[in-house]
């Protein structure tokens, strides 16, 4: 319809309602568009104007009056008027008749526009073509990865699609572009994460969709348009915390995600009193609540199915995680307060207003007022401080509800808030992890509390009429360390572990993060999915603490590391003396960057555990050119690497250089005889190795013996090397036959179960053979109970195997 438009001018009226000053209409357009203010269509001659298309975007942040007695006539684009009559000539199609005019607004403030001057309404509702709202998730997500991402991408777009396939609630709330954006952002902040991009946060991401909603929007009381602006709105970002963000404080408290229409009008208009109050309620219902409450469409399924005997519709938050936001903000912008702290702070105000005036009067009388009624002044001033009290103690309730719904007992084998959130986007492929709660977790709640008191979002609330006081931020920061310290003395669970991270990554403050994380010994992170992001925020948290803080031990077995992940966590390998690296997939590119790791000066490392990681001979080739210049490393885990002989023979002739080591594990590796042989003599000569791990391999009964043989010193001076290669030495049980059945049960569902039969079937036979030459009845009954303990592994792992393979 406009295709015949060569003139397109854009302007939101918010900045017009500012303006105080007389303008012309030439003026409004210039203060945006310089260049335009001589332009010759707008100069209202002739019908050149039809080429013209004016865009105002919220209408209803301007008084608009159409009375001809409130707003005069005007035609002449050169005529300086208020701003608000400016526009109203434009509808009215005094001013440049010929020209177009599409204007957005509430749908509440329809009716402040005369119906003659409006020629069509169109209500935007959101996507109505599912393709073109995946062709936008498309492009906003490969837009945002880098090229060696547009894989991964493609496949994220691909699972959002699936699960908004569902008709899940996500659905409904992506049919609102907005959500889109919001889903999109979160997604790229949890898979694309990097060292490179400006450093971002899940609240800094909800605080800025709301900023990029709610900016600038204010909330009317219908007061009449006689009054100043000012005098009558208020901000609509205050109005939705103090409304919806009690229903969603309400929610988390009481673990409820859904609200039935009674419950609404209870929580959300139920005090209303004035018809200030009923106008302000009947404009929100109207422009607002909609967008962030929506009909459940899985109600069916929820467990509260009590609430639903009547049929009653339920509706709930339309992205979860919104409702853990907007209750978190409820709470730290101090909405939820007692009655003694309201009452006491009405008091405090009315007489700190006063408090000048009653000093005054009190310094000039003080020697003339009888000592007990100057007491009472005192008292009087002395009220305040017992409020500050009263609300100092009230932050120190926010920090210990933020320590116990982040460490809450039913939550801990749960899985980590961020997988968490991911699934709730992209949905859950595969099995799924038992839940031991049937209540709903809400351990987003105690992160956003968290990270909403970070500076750059409370820029933006501030921006949104959301004020948080420094003065709170330091009483609840101050709280919150002894809370978090006092829960990290007790053990915790590597899901709870990743979500105290979480939490002080969000926090964004180095000296509290510093404070909590000293006092942490050990992390042990095993089977946490350690994205991107993951690695990126465990990094960033230890690199808050000093240079002379050290963990003890730093566990990332089973976390699914690679080359990439490997190399945003080397700064924090710094701070760590046990290093656990097994059953990840680190090939040998890995191993240049483990090099480099234990070349670096600073490292600290005594213990780099890299079992079942396909670093391959030329792998380890790599990482023990490091061997000769470390100083640190004393135990060292190379166990099913793919190491083979000529890693073995390397590893042998580079262990002279390295004085230090004390322990070296090659089991499972497909070392031959010879190889084994001539590592144990390596093993021999050097002056501190102690243990050499060698089960699992091919080796022959001939070379066992040997091996245990060449493990004795050549002379009495000399230190044994223990040789671990079965659970047998020569005609006697190895001391160390328990820790090899162990090392083997726990690897029994990643190791390759053909090949450990068959290792444990050699073992059988080792038993046996050895308990034929013994003489002594106990010393044959010690050998049948290790037999039983190998039979035992043995038919578990047959018991695993899959049906083609028994």
């Amino acid at each position: 319809e406009y295709h015949h438009v060569t003139l397109l001018f854009y302007d939101s009226i918010d900045s017009h309602s500012l303006l105080h000053r007389f303008t012309s209409l030439r003026d409004l357009v210039s203060r945006k568009y310089l260049h335009l203010k001589k332009h010759p269509l707008l100069s209202g001659e002739g019908k050149q104007a039809k080429d013209v298309l004016f865009l105002f975007n919220g209408m209803e942040k301007m008084q608009l009056d159409f009375r001809i007695g409130a707003s005069e006539l005007c035609s002449d684009p050169n005529e300086g008027l208020p701003p608000s009559v400016v526009v109203v000539n434009l509808l009215r199609k005094y001013l440049l008749p010929e020209a177009s005019i599409l204007i957005t607004t509430r749908l509440s403030a329809l009716d402040c526009i005369p119906q003659k001057y409006v020629t069509r309404y169109a209500q935007i509702r959101g996507f109505n073509d599912p393709s073109r709202q995946r062709a936008y998730f498309t492009s906003r997500l490969l837009k945002q990865s880098d090229t060696a991402h547009n894989q991964e991408a493609q496949d994220l777009v691909e699972l959002l699609y699936l699960n908004l396939q569902r008709e899940s609630q996500l659905a409904a709330a992506c049919f609102l572009p907005s959500y889109c954006w919001l889903t999109c952002a979160t997604l790229h902040f949890l898979r694309f994460t990097n060292t490179k991009a400006p450093i971002r946060t899940l609240t800094g991401i909800y605080t800025s969709f709301l900023r990029l909603n709610f900016g600038g929007e204010v909330l009317g009381t219908g007061a009449g348009t006689d009054m100043p602006i000012q005098e009558h709105q208020s901000s609509l970002m205050l109005y939705v915390v103090r409304t919806v963000g009690k229903l969603a404080f309400e929610g988390v408290t009481y673990k409820r995600t859904s609200f039935s229409e009674a419950e609404l009008e209870q929580w959300i208009g139920g005090k209303t009193k004035t018809d200030e109050e009923l106008h302000q309620l009947a404009m929100f219902r109207t422009d607002v609540l909609d967008f962030f409450l929506a009909p459940s469409i899985e109600s069916g399924k929820s467990i509260l199915q009590d609430l639903r005997e009547n049929n009653e519709k339920q509706y709930v938050f339309a992205v979860p995680a919104m409702q853990e936001y907007l209750a978190a903000l409820y709470v730290v912008l101090g909405e939820n307060k007692s009655a003694l702290e309201k009452l006491t702070k009405k008091v405090s105000v009315a007489i700190g207003q006063a408090s000048e005036d009653v000093n005054a009067l009190v310094n000039i009388f003080s020697k003339l007022i009888p000592l007990r009624i100057f007491a009472v002044f005192n008292l009087l001033k002395l009220f305040p401080k017992l409020y500050e009290k009263i609300s100092s103690l009230n932050k120190g309730s926010i920090a210990r509800t933020m320590a116990a719904e982040l460490f809450h007992t039913e939550d801990s084998y749960n899985e980590d808030v961020l997988d968490q959130v991911e699934q709730n986007l992209v949905g859950v492929h595969g099995p799924q992890q038992q839940q031991y709660s049937e209540r709903q977790p809400f351990e987003l709640y105690p992160i956003f509390m968290g990270g909403l008191l970070h500076y750059g979002n409370r820029v933006l609330l501030q921006q949104l009429g959301c004020s948080i006081q420094s003065t709170t931020v330091a009483q609840i920061t101050h709280a919150i360390r002894k809370y978090l310290v006092r829960e990290l003395n007790k053990p915790q669970p590597p899901e709870e572990l990743m979500d105290l991270l979480v939490l002080l990554y969000e926090f964004q403050n180095p000296r509290l993060t510093a404070e909590v994380v000293t006092s942490i010994r050990a992390i042990c992170l095993t089977n946490i999915r350690m994205t991107s992001l993951k690695c990126f925020i465990l990094s960033s948290v230890l690199s808050c603490t000093p240079a002379s803080y050290y963990l003890e031990e730093l566990d990332l077995s089973s976390c699914l590391l690679n080359n990439d992940t490997l190399q945003m966590l080397c700064p924090a390998f710094r701070h760590t003396y046990n290093l656990n690296l097994q059953f990840n997939t680190l090939g040998p590119e890995s191993c240049s960057l483990l090099r480099d790791l234990l070349l670096d000066p600073r490292s600290v490392i005594r213990s780099l555990k890299l079992c079942d990681n396909p670093l391959m001979e030329s792998g380890v080739q790599i990482l023990v050119e490091a061997l000769p210049e470390n100083q640190s490393l004393t135990n060292l885990s190379l166990m099913h690497t793919g190491l083979g002989d000529e890693g073995v023979l390397d590893l042998a002739k580079r262990l002279q250089q390295h004085r230090r080591l004390q322990e070296l594990n090659v089991a499972y590796n497909n070392i031959g005889d010879d190889a084994a042989l001539l590592l144990v003599d390596a093993c021999r000569e050097h002056p501190s190795i102690q243990t050499v791990h060698l089960y699992l391999n091919p080796l022959s009964k001939v070379a066992k013996q040997s091996l245990y043989a060449r493990g004795v010193p050549r002379s009495h001076s000399g230190q044994r090397v223990k040789v671990l290669a079965s659970v047998t030495e020569g005609t006697d049980l190895s001391e160390n036959w328990r820790p090899i059945l162990n090392v083997i049960r726990e690897n029994s569902s990643s190791w390759d179960q053909q090949h450990v039969i068959q290792q444990l079937k050699v073992f059988l036979e080792d038993l046996e053979w050895g308990r034929q030459q013994q003489q002594s009845l106990w010393k044959r009954l010690h050998f049948r109970r290790v037999e039983k303990g190998v039979r035992k592994i043995l038919k578990m792992y047959r018991n695993n195997l899959p049906p083609s393979k028994k």
